[in-house]
Order: structure tokens, then C-alpha cells, then sequence
């Protein structure tokens, strides 16, 4: 069994490449059933699509065997596959060892978080439900009672609309860098606020009223806030923190200058200076949530 790498930091790229993982399991969770909505068959074949060109020669082998077998597979997979099981029949010589070599180099992290960010919403479902089978070291679990601390400052962050202190709080928490924590809550999907809320162990009536007051985008959908609900339910807490190892090593926290006396607390730079800041209206969203989800389960009664 493949022992899981640690990231190294001085070139930002991950030991393990978590794509060959995350295709094979696509693909097996794919063929599993026997028929497909158009909005499935569109989204894996968009995302396979988009793996199999930048997995190993291995993989495309084993992912075409699998597919070779399966008569429902989308066309456009199918045929890709096929031509890759030809070429690799017939190798190039020095072209083809040189292709193979490049297809096992492990995958940059920004490569992999770019991926991520590039995906559609089902996409992203996918590779987080996905992800804990990769061979892919998480981040450092974050200590129960400083998550908890830590929610409770991005929630009044977000009930107060003060988004600079939401990315303050991401920043500091994940060790992560300012303009990769303002690009997790300014995201119009809401997955990257989902991975950060499963990695610190927030309870979804939270992240509920996060996602409503945050990203205007987001609040104007009580469906996108019902679905992210539900997914923040289906993530494993493994895979939150595998994808924030991989923000970590992509997008690592600027080095903050030393504290100027010994007492500050090292936790919270700007708390003075927050303190004395005016605060800002507080207004908790007014939704009526039983009722909708109530509508819903009835729908699928």
C-alpha cells in the first residue's frame, strides 16, 4: 500500500497526485448504476474528460478497461479511451516513456486547487466525496475548543456583513493566505465555505446562517443554501481537511511581523483595535427553514 506523503512546502507541490485516485473512483461509482440523468452523464463527462489528460498511462488503462465494459458510457469518454487504449498498444518509443514519466510527476497543489475552483457544482460534489480515498495527507486537525471559538467569530463576522474580518478569521484558523481566504467566501458556488465549516466542526444551523448573510449570490437561493446544507452533511471530515492541505501548500499564510510586547495574544492580532471599532448592525436572516425543508421531504415523500 502506498504510505500517504506530507506536503512539502519550498515548491508548493503535493507528494501523492490525488487525480488517478479521484478518476478511478468517478468511474466506479459511474458504472455502479445502469442509467443516468443528462445533468450526470453531462458532469462526469466534463470532469473524466478533463482527468484523463492529466492522469498517468496506467490509469487511462485501467479507467478504458472498466469503461470498455460498460455499454451506457457516455460517447464522448468512450472514444477517448478507446484511441488511448490504441496508442498505448503501439508506444512511441522514447515520446511515449517521456509522456509516461510526466504523467506520474505529482500534481502541483495550485494545479489541484485550480481544478477544484474550475469545477461545477456537482463536480465539486464529486471530488469531495471522492477525496478521502486519495493517498493525500490532511491538514492538522484543528483542537475541538479552538473551532469552536473559531465559528463563533465567523458567524458574528457574517451576521455583521464585515467580510475583511470573515477572511481574517479564514486566514488565521487555516494558515492560509488573505487573497485565497477572501476567494473561499466570495465564491459563488459555497463549497469552499462548506470544506472550511466540516474542518472545524461546525454544526450545519450555522453554516446556514452564514451562507445567508455572506455571499449575496448564495442568500438569494434558499435551494443553493439547502443543497450546500446537505452537503456539508455528506463530506467527510478527512476530506475537508485533505483540500485544506492542499489551500496550505498552494497558498500558504504571509509571514505577520512579531508581537510588540509578550502578553498580546498571539490568537487574535486585532482585537484592541476591533474592540473599538463601532460594531456593525447585526440582522439574523428571516427564512422560514422548517418550512421549506418540510416542502422538500414531502416533494420526496
Amino acid at each position: 500500500m502506498t504510505e500517504a506523503l506530507h506536503l512539502p512546502h519550498p515548491n508548493g507541490s503535493v507528494g501523492v497526485d490525488i487525480r488517478p485516485t479521484l478518476l478511478r473512483a468517478m468511474i466506479d461509482l459511474y458504472v455502479q448504476k445502469q442509467t443516468h440523468t443528462e445533468q450526470e452523464e453531462q458532469h462526469f463527462t466534463e470532469l473524466a474528460l478533463r482527468l484523463i489528460d492529466l492522469v498517468d498511462a496506467k490509469t487511462r488503462t485501467v479507467v478504458a478497461n472498466k469503461i470498455a465494459g460498460y455499454p451506457m458510457a457516455p460517447a464522448a469518454v468512450r472514444q477517448r479511451l478507446l484511441k488511448e487504449l490504441i496508442s498505448l498498444k503501439a508506444p512511441e518509443g522514447a515520446h511515449a516513456e517521456a509522456r509516461s514519466l510526466a504523467g506520474n510527476a505529482p500534481a502541483p497543489a495550485g494545479e489541484l486547487s485550480e481544478l477544484f475552483f474550475a469545477s461545477s457544482a456537482e463536480e465539486r460534489r464529486l471530488i469531495l466525496l471522492n477525496l478521502s480515498y486519495a493517498a493525500l495527507a490532511p491538514a492538522e486537525p484543528i483542537a475541538p475548543a479552538i473551532a469552536r471559538e473559531s465559528t463563533h467569530r465567523l458567524e458574528a463576522a457574517a451576521l455583521g456583513h464585515n467580510s475583511e474580518l470573515f477572511a481574517r478569521e479564514l486566514e488565521r484558523i487555516f494558515a492560509i493566505s488573505r487573497a485565497q481566504a477572501r476567494r473561499l467566501y466570495e465564491d459563488e458556488l459555497g463549497e469552499p465555505i462548506v470544506v472550511a465549516a466540516v474542518a472545524l466542526g461546525m454544526p450545519t444551523t450555522m453554516l446556514q446562517r452564514i451562507l445567508l448573510c455572506l455571499n449575496p449570490t448564495i442568500s438569494q437561493s434558499v435551494q443553493r443554501v439547502y443543497d450546500l446544507a446537505l452537503l456539508h452533511q455528506e463530506i467527510e471530515p478527512s476530506a475537508a481537511l485533505q483540500l485544506v492541505a492542499i489551500w496550505q501548500a498552494s497558498h500558504p499564510a504571509e509571514k505577520s511581523p512579531a508581537p510588540q510586547t509578550a502578553h498580546q495574544p498571539q490568537y487574535w492580532q486585532d482585537e484592541k483595535s476591533e474592540r473599538r471599532a463601532a460594531p456593525l448592525p447585526v440582522t439574523r436572516p428571516k427564512v422560514p427553514w422548517d418550512e421549506f425543508i418540510q416542502t422538500r421531504q414531502a416533494e420526496g415523500a
